[in-house]
């Protein structure tokens, strides 16, 4: 039922969510047990045994409960059961999202490391723009203007896993409309851009029939003209990373180190929020608010001055002795 009403990434990770985990706890523990006989303590044991067991994080029991409650309000619609058991379960209080930040030391570093590595386009393209694992694998040569030197995000590439096959899932739009988005072309990626494109010419012409003319269009390919797949991202950084002697970190922290660095410089969380193509500022706020000391500390002396006026000027007055 699901199937033809969600994205084939969404239903890829329902099913993968649904078969590899819900399905073989209940035959485990539950062998046998009817649709009709499923009550919510059956339901209310599994989360337990999600998080105590095998120390699975609330945000993604709540992944869990969302899967079995649609299915079991779809089989209560259709007559199936009369009521939905998940709908009585205790559901886990969300975790609040945290996330990783690079220094500027350290993100130099990953930048150094990856020179001359396959990694190297998308540790650039994260550290720079803040970009998505799927913007960057979705990234063509048609949304660079060496001419006006801009880059254009609006096509992404992801992969899904449907009962065992890979899809390879491409389309012309990227996650919201906000992530749909024109940004300057920074000089050193631009030049990075560009030794990219003379040696896939260069290979193409020296592969000739063996050289991949799928994905032509695409920025992100081998040295065959095979499109770099989105897992190769996630699995290969950890490996450039210890390879180095470097803090693990994900792949995605590098957006967020991004951003952290932009904010640090006395960019604004509007600013930013339009950089990384968040659906709205809110977003940008709870993920990164926290570390916008500098306005804080001009908030902090703007009621100062407002409410305490006569203590700024004795402290200005002691600072200037004090230096004079």
């Amino acid at each position: 039922m699901i199937q033809g009403n969600v994205e084939q990434t969404t239903f890829g990770s329902y099913s993968n969510c649904i078969k590899k985990r819900i399905i073989p706890y209940f035959d485990e523990h539950y062998p046998g047990l009817l649709l009709v006989d499923l009550t919510p303590i059956h339901i209310q044991e599994y989360y337990i045994y999600e998080r105590k067991v095998l120390n699975v994080t609330n945000n993604t029991i709540l992944h869990r409960h969302a899967n079995i409650h649609k299915a079991l309000k779809y089989a209560t619609k259709t007559g199936l059961i009369p009521s939905n058991p998940a709908a009585l379960v205790d559901r886990p209080k969300a975790g609040e999202y945290k996330a990783s930040f690079c220094t500027k030391e350290e993100l130099e570093q990953i930048i150094m490391a990856s020179k001359g590595d396959p990694m190297e386009f998308a540790v650039m393209a994260a550290a720079y723009y803040g970009l998505r694992r799927s913007e960057v694998v979705g990234l063509k040569w048609s949304a660079i203007n060496f001419e006006t030197k801009t880059i254009t995000i609006r096509h992404i590439v992801t992969d899904a896993r449907i009962d065992g096959e890979h899809y390879l899932v491409q389309k012309d739009r990227a996650k919201n409309k906000t992530s749909y988005r024109s940004l300057p072309l920074i000089p050193s990626f631009e030049k990075l851009l560009l030794s990219m494109k003379a040696r896939q010419e260069e290979n193409r012409r020296v592969c000739g029939n063996c050289y991949n003319q799928n994905f032509l269009e695409y920025v992100y390919v081998d040295d065959l003209g095979e499109l770099i797949k989105p897992d190769y991202i996630t699995g290969h950084f950890p490996i450039l990373l210890a390879r180095h002697g470097l803090r693990r970190i994900r792949y995605h922290d590098l957006r967020h180190s991004c951003a952290s660095l932009l904010l640090a410089n006395g960019v604004n969380l509007k600013m930013i929020q339009e950089w990384l193509g968040h659906s709205n500022i809110s977003t940008t706020g709870n993920i990164y608010a926290h570390l916008d000391v500098e306005s804080k500390q001009f908030s902090a002396g703007v009621i100062q001055n407002i409410l305490c006026p006569q203590e700024t000027d004795e402290k200005s007055s002691q600072d200037t002795a004090e230096n004079g």
